[in-house]
């Protein structure tokens, strides 16, 4: 298959002052960016822990050592379970980054939600189909552990940027992709144009994709949240940037087809980078206000 040429991309850093501004079409391109900074937020492999918050680092939900998590847990617990998954275009990132937990763990842990940030094994080592399953046992394991927490395990949100995004949609959309698991409340999608997987690759695309989801049109669908979407499907927010071409579409589509089987989802665009989708949340503000608002009006189990 003959692959096209990215756009062209501005990418300036911010080093000594210089401003940085990053322009990119793909999933997981300032994920792969801000790992090869070696200072700011992005490349951090530490969080910022708040006031109050205990950290139980790199709890084993599988046997392989990629398939850890960390679990954070405020001094007064609602209930209310956040799972996040990083992106980095299925073959990079780590739990640990600040751009992935800091200004989230910031704001819910004032909430008394609990945080848990999850790792999970990668291209080359492991397929996509593997990663779905490794978030899959990651959420098994929260709901087992949720209670000992001071978290209620009905009462979990599934969050996920970029490739991430693409994982828990994709296991949200068929949650009997999670054996094991108990429904959960509701998801939030951080920007993932990897929504319609055949369509993607039926077109001009990165070749990131390629390697994602090789050459298979059975494999596509089977990897795709849009084919897999079932009317068991939790309710799900799409937060898309409206800077990328195919973001906001893709999620605008994948929103319509759930509303078609009575599933709940709404699409959040945002005028901000792929990687300020990620980064931003928790912020003070309209963004993290909206998403708060979805949260919150969730139907009671």
């Amino acid at each position: 298959m003959r692959q096209f040429r990215p756009l062209p991309m501005i990418v300036a850093l911010v080093l000594s002052g210089a401003t940085i501004a990053v322009a990119a079409q793909s999933d997981g391109f300032r994920d792969r960016i801000g790992r090869r900074m070696q200072s700011g937020v992005a490349a951090r492999q530490h969080v910022v822990l708040p006031a109050g918050v205990r950290r139980l680092p790199d709890l084993a939900y599988g046997s392989d050592p990629a398939q850890h998590l960390d679990a954070y847990l405020p001094t007064h617990a609602s209930g209310r379970v956040i799972v996040m998954v990083h992106g980095g275009g299925w073959r990079n990132g780590d739990k640990a980054m600040g751009n992935v937990v800091d200004n989230k763990l910031a704001h819910w842990s004032v909430r008394g939600d609990i945080f848990v940030s999850v790792d999970y094994r990668m291209l080359p080592q492991a397929d996509v189909a593997q990663q779905a399953r490794d978030v899959a046992a990651a959420v098994v394991y929260v709901q087992r552990h949720a209670r000992e927490w001071g978290g209620d395990p009905a009462n979990l949100v599934l969050m996920g940027h970029s490739a991430g995004a693409h994982l828990v949609a994709l296991l949200s959309a068929d949650p009997s992709l999670a054996p094991g698991a108990r429904p959960w409340r509701a998801t939030v999608s951080l920007d993932s144009a990897a929504l319609d997987v055949p369509t993607i690759m039926q077109g001009r695309h990165l070749p990131l994709y390629d390697d994602a989801f090789g050459r298979d049109p059975a494999n596509w669908r089977a990897l795709s949240p849009l084919q897999q979407l079932t009317a068991k499907a939790p309710p799900m927010l799409l937060v898309c940037s409206s800077e990328r071409r195919d973001s906001c579409p893709a999620a605008r589509a994948f929103a319509d087809a759930a509303r078609h089987v009575r599933v709940r989802a709404e699409v959040l665009p945002q005028a901000r980078s792929h990687g300020e989708i990620n980064a931003d949340l928790g912020l003070p503000g309209a963004y993290t206000d909206a998403v708060d608002a979805f949260l919150d009006g969730l139907p009671s189990r």
